[in-house]
């Protein structure tokens, strides 16, 4: 993990209350797709965990969904501004258990994290398959970066307005795949447990306090005993998850 101050490069709205933010900074400490990163807003006491969209020479890109005051704030930055961000936090994905043709599961603003991923994974030469969960057709974003990285993308809306009409998980069908990621709602990656043949990753979403594991405020209850998702997550395998009532 470093703490280092970034300078906004760009800051646009790609989708329903939903924006892309690039930044310039340090980014040495971002080993892995599925890390993320905690910015501190001025006039607020808690920093903001993001997921790490993309990572492009010292250029950090993150894609938030505008939720309460905070992210507000955000929206509302202009090029050259500048944010306090702690980065590289989190374990990340491990795409040494991808086998040949993977599978990626995401749904609204868990869609992020798995661009990354999928230049990784494609870089490695796996055949990769991405599919992307929304309630409607003004929430859709990132479908075309998925392709242009060399996946093949699909889409499913609650309301049928875009894609498929449904969950994300109605259109994993029984297409052969060698392992899964996903990241989400924790009702989506529940019922991706329970969907997905094979073994998979999964990436939690938790209120944080610190982010780097010290205040135990974000401490789930695995298999092998309690694990903090801001430190030994936000990513899990399907093997050690344990779900509550």
């Amino acid at each position: 993990m470093n703490r280092g101050i970034f300078t906004v490069l760009e800051n646009s709205k790609v989708a329903d209350r939903t924006f892309r933010m690039e930044l310039t900074g340090d980014v040495s400490e971002i080993k892995r797709p599925g890390q993320f990163v905690n910015i501190k807003i001025e006039g607020f006491f808690l920093r903001r965990p993001i997921s790490v969209c993309d990572i492009r020479g010292n250029i950090l890109t993150i894609i938030y969904k505008t939720v309460g005051s905070g992210t507000e704030k955000m929206s509302a930055m202009h090029g050259g501004e500048k944010l306090d961000v702690l980065c590289g936090l989190g374990n990340g994905y491990d795409t040494g258990r991808s086998g040949g043709n993977p599978v990626l599961i995401g749904g609204g603003v868990g869609v992020p994290p798995l661009l990354f991923l999928t230049k990784k994974l494609v870089s490695e030469g796996k055949k990769v398959r991405v599919l992307l969960g929304f309630n409607t057709a003004t929430e859709v974003f990132l479908e075309k970066e998925f392709t242009d990285a060399g996946a093949s993308a699909e889409v499913a809306t609650a309301d049928g307005s875009y894609g498929a009409k449904g969950f994300v998980t109605d259109i994993i069908g029984n297409e052969d795949y060698s392992y899964f990621y996903a990241c989400g709602p924790e009702a989506m990656l529940r019922a991706v447990y329970f969907k997905t043949a094979t073994d998979g990753q999964m990436s939690f979403e938790r209120r944080m306090g610190c982010g780097f594991g010290a205040c135990m405020g974000c401490t789930c209850r695995t298999v092998t005993g309690s694990k903090r998702i801001c430190r030994e997550g936000p990513v899990l395998e399907k093997g050690e998850i344990v779900w509550g009532d």
